[in-house]
């Protein structure tokens, strides 16, 4: 009892001195250049939605796009229209923008299997990254990223959306705090009912649709979401084995790849489903944590039903509300490279990435195979 009194104390003191440092407006915004269009969320990162609490880059003070890659001269003109960007922002090259307009980081907005190539040049001219979800397509990539970010010494981090919801943060303060005891299994389900009903953008289903630029279907679309919060539960523990299996529920719509995917993640004590999906009728991303004397449940990004021990019943309560930096996408990203903070055990580290990248590549190996995949894997 002494310890987790103890471990509440110091989080709390953390927390408090991250928010200290963090609460004082910038002097300056942070710069940041875009790279890629093709991806449907930048218009969420532009002009704000649940994907980022904080508001979009258009609407706040501390952030500003100073530059935006992106090959497609209709596409930009299109964004541009939409969001009344200048044309001056549209740069031919990384290199090119990097060097015009200075961004300290750049966010990117390519298909993951180009992911590998935009970090390398940033590393090479020093500029920090964050990306979308997944942080590429296979564990090569992810150990060559991660060679690169240590050469050019940069920071790289994964966005996902799952990050900022305080129902997970909460399940993960219990379990840390021992409110549940030792983890045994959790249920991860994610997913909506394809990015063609949802209607996504042309040139966001010409990569999503492609196993070569997306690495699978559902697998990699929502299962890096899974493999990401139980690799952070596991405080960055590498599953000791990975079973998988994927389905073409629809193929006339997906006739590329799969848009259903279980995966098993075993453990040496514990053990997670992770339920990725383009079938669901709805959006769904629940986190359920089983801990040998209690469990969490994540309904939505705020409502939990939490038991512990010697309690009749679940409770239904709220996620308490995230505090900058840790509440939003773009206050991290600026913490991290600032040095305010370290990235260690969280979600949208590299580290964390890089374990989520070679489950997800074992994962395709065993939905191919039908067979369990042992891990680590050859690097």
């Amino acid at each position: 009892m002494k310890m987790k009194k103890i471990f509440v104390l110091m989080l709390t003191f953390l927390t408090v001195r991250a928010n200290a440092a963090f609460a004082a407006v910038p002097d300056s915004p942070m710069k940041v250049g875009i790279v890629g269009l093709v991806h449907d969320h930048v218009g969420a990162f532009l002009h704000g939605s649940w994907l980022v609490p904080a508001g979009g880059i258009l609407d706040r003070a501390d952030v500003q796009v100073v530059g935006i890659v992106e090959p497609n001269q209709k596409l930009f003109d299109s964004y541009a229209a939409r969001y009344h960007l200048p044309s001056s922002l549209r740069f031919r090259s990384i290199q090119e923008m990097v060097s015009q307009a200075h961004p300290r980081a750049v966010l990117v907005f390519t298909a993951p299997s180009d992911h590998r190539r935009v970090i390398e040049e940033c590393a090479a001219l020093g500029v920090h990254v964050m990306m979308e979800k997944p942080l590429t397509i296979s564990y090569k990539d992810a150990l060559a990223i991660q060679s690169a970010a240590q050469r050019g010494h940069i920071h790289v981090l994964v966005n996902l959306e799952t990050s900022w919801y305080a129902s997970n943060t909460e399940a993960f303060h219990l379990l840390q705090q021992g409110a549940l005891g030792p983890i045994i299994k959790t249920v991860i389900r994610d997913g909506h009912s394809g990015p063609k009903p949802i209607g996504a953008s042309p040139e966001f289903l010409s990569f999503l649709l492609d196993p070569k630029q997306n690495g699978g279907g559902a697998l990699f679309d929502f299962g890096c979401y899974g493999a990401n919060l139980m690799t952070w539960l596991m405080d960055g523990e590498l599953p000791l084995s990975v079973t998988a299996v994927t389905k073409q529920l629809q193929p006339d719509l997906y006739p590329n790849v799969d848009d259903e995917a279980e995966i098993i993640l075993n453990y040496k004590n514990a053990v997670a489903i992770v339920q990725a999906s383009w079938n669901w009728p709805f959006g769904v991303k629940q986190l359920d944590v089983y801990g040998r004397t209690g469990y969490a449940k994540a309904i939505d990004n705020e409502r939990m039903e939490v038991r512990k021990a010697n309690e009749p019943e679940g409770q239904m309560i709220k996620g308490e509300s995230l505090a900058a930096p840790y509440d939003d996408p773009l206050h991290y990203l600026a913490a991290v490279v600032n040095g305010d903070i370290q990235e260690g055990n969280s979600p949208s580290s590299l580290q964390t990435n890089i374990v989520v990248s070679e489950i997800l590549d074992a994962a395709r190996q065993s939905a191919q195979t039908g067979k369990t995949i042992g891990l680590p894997l050859a690097k």
